[in-house]
């Protein structure tokens, strides 16, 4: 890929049963769906910290999920289920707005969790996005030789744009037959895509214990949480401070059988392999490379597996995230690992 090869990389549902948090005014369940649906333009048209009028605080996990990623604090695949990272990301939030964190959405939280823009939306898929879709190989081998390693299901494309569960996704439209999705089926969707902010870190907090990941500004101040994925072994996990090296959005991935002993494949081949780009390249859509030689924070193929430990190494985020860090890094960047 125009000769953005990577270094050696780590490579590559249940769905979360709901916590009981005790609120004080409590959530409808995401089960109860019955949401007022609102076409929104791309970007929101309030400007970042104006108040609007007619805002209300969120009234369900699901809205408060929503919300919280749009401002930053991301709770991973977005369910409705207020399960650990969700938890998470509401405690930070909650910290950073001076509130006891307690993770629940008590009344303190109520007032300042309120809703920027309508919660849902009603997008389609092009016939471009359509015609895009494959399956992916099986195989190391078979996946180097496609054009690209794109969504495979409609399913997976929509719910990957809106950053949300595919479970989700597919009870908030129980009419849609997801093996024959054209250009005109139209799908509910959570109300968030690409989450931008117009600053570069100062730098990047990673604490392997909570498995998480946080961008600080020079002040310190919180920029973005997000969830991520440490190394499966402990001697995999570095801690200390690294920099960032490298900055490849959509990168390629460089398979090498010496960093997978436990491939029968790769012991045949002998070889290494290039990758091609895509969201189900084993880094996904985004590789921001490290200082310590094969280490790297990127993307992943899985977003509902991020918040494991399961990498070889490497820092995972879900593919939306990742690309979200992807604005706020630069080369230099110190990323602080701590235990």
């Amino acid at each position: 890929m125009k000769g953005r090869l990577l270094p050696i990389l780590c490579g590559l549902l249940a769905f979360a049963a709901a916590s009981a948090f005790a609120v004080q005014t409590d959530p409808a369940p995401f089960v109860v769906f019955t949401p007022a649906v609102v076409e929104l333009p791309s970007e929101p048209a309030a400007e970042e910290g104006v108040v609007d009028p007619n805002a209300r605080p969120v009234e369900s996990w699901l809205e408060a999920q929503i919300e919280l990623s749009r401002r930053g604090f991301s709770c991973g695949p977005i369910d409705g289920v207020g399960g650990a990272q969700t938890g998470a990301a509401l405690r930070v939030f909650q910290l950073a707005n001076g509130l006891e964190p307690n993770g629940r959405l008590d009344t303190a939280t109520l007032a300042l969790l309120q809703l920027t823009a309508p919660a849902f939306f009603v997008r389609s898929l092009s016939a471009e996005d359509l015609a895009a879709l494959q399956p992916v190989s099986a195989t190391w081998l078979g996946k180097s030789e496609q054009s690209a390693l794109a969504f495979e299901t409609a399913l997976e494309a929509i719910a990957e744009r809106y950053h949300a569960h595919p479970n989700l996704v597919k009870r908030m439209n129980p009419e849609v037959d997801w093996s024959a999705v054209t250009s005109k089926t139209t799908i509910t969707v959570p109300a968030i895509e690409r989450v931008f902010r117009n600053i570069k870190a100062a730098r990047i907090h990673i604490r392997l214990e909570a498995r998480t990941l946080q961008a600080h500004d020079a002040d310190g101040g919180l920029i973005a949480h997000f969830p991520v994925s440490i190394a499966r072994r402990v001697d995999k996990r570095p801690v200390g401070e690294l920099k960032v090296t490298v900055i490849a959005p959509d990168p390629n991935y460089t398979f090498d059988p010496a960093v997978f002993p436990e491939s029968d494949e790769g012991r045949e081949l002998g070889r290494r392999l290039i990758l091609p780009p895509g969201p189900n390249n084993p880094v996904g859509l985004a590789w921001i490379g490290l200082s310590l030689a094969g280490y790297g924070i990127h993307g992943t193929p899985i977003p509902e597996h991020v918040g494991r430990t399961e990498s070889h190494g490497c820092f995972r985020l879900a593919n939306w995230d990742a690309r979200a860090l992807l604005d706020l890094a630069w080369v230099g960047l110190p990323v602080v690992v701590e235990p």
